[in-house]
């Protein structure tokens, strides 16, 4: 077990909840890295609990689809495949769009300030370089946006792809290459709505994930390259 995290202790939470963000969270971030061993005893001594609390944390973790169960070697972080990917991002895609047109329509004059200050929050973020920092300010800009749907299922579907999304959106994240393309797409999404230009807003919606899509895979595939060449040396 070659990553660093630690158990955060929350008073007002059960252990084995605290046991699964913990887990969720290195995985998320990436301290557990795609293909690396869940092994329950390993866990247990690192984060001084007992197998019970790894094990229920383990089964949800499954769940959400960010382990995988091998048969004779057990639990592993799941991969990040361009397959999975495209299918989580096809999905985003078409409700992002959907988001952003519905709220053109919708939007509160109070909405439309608090997305204005995340726009600019998350400008901010970009600035200090932490990816963590960075995401959350993203999950912020765009949780506005569906939440002024005022669609009860639609932000259902959302919140049920958010997980797996977080994950995808940390790997762009992490490329500082792309932080000005980030930026740029979120002001022209804010801008959009509040002119309440539909067809353009869900045009940006859907540019938006499509740089997304791109960055990962480039980001797979040189990781994969990586690999391989490792293996052979």
């Amino acid at each position: 077990m070659g990553a660093e995290f630690e158990m955060v202790m929350n008073e007002f939470l059960p252990l084995r909840d605290v046991v699964f963000n913990t887990l969720r969270k290195a995985i998320l971030t990436g301290e557990l890295k795609p293909g690396e061993r869940l092994m329950e005893i390993h866990l247990a001594n690192r984060l001084g609990v007992s197998r019970t609390p790894i094990r229920e944390a383990i089964r949800k973790l499954e769940l959400e689809g960010l382990v995988i169960m091998i048969p004779r070697r057990g639990a592993e972080v799941a991969q990040i495949t361009e397959k999975s990917l495209k299918d989580v991002l096809e999905v985003r895609r078409a409700l992002d769009a959907l988001c952003a047109e519905l709220a053109c329509d919708r939007i509160s004059d109070e909405e439309k300030e608090r997305l204005r200050q995340a726009c600019n929050a998350f400008d901010h973020a970009t600035v200090t370089g932490d990816a963590t920092t960075i995401a959350a300010a993203d999950v912020a800009f765009h949780d506005i946006i569906v939440q002024a749907t005022g669609n009860a299922r639609l932000i259902q579907l959302i919140n049920n792809l958010s997980e797996q999304m977080y994950r995808y959106r940390f790997e762009y994240i992490k490329d500082e290459s792309g932080h000005d393309n980030l930026v740029n797409e979120h002001r022209m999404i804010y801008e959009s709505i509040i002119e309440q230009d539909k067809a353009r807003a869900a045009e940006a919606a859907r540019l938006h994930i499509d740089n997304q899509e791109k960055s990962v895979i480039r980001q797979i595939r040189l990781e994969q390259e990586h690999v391989v060449k490792k293996r052979r040396s």
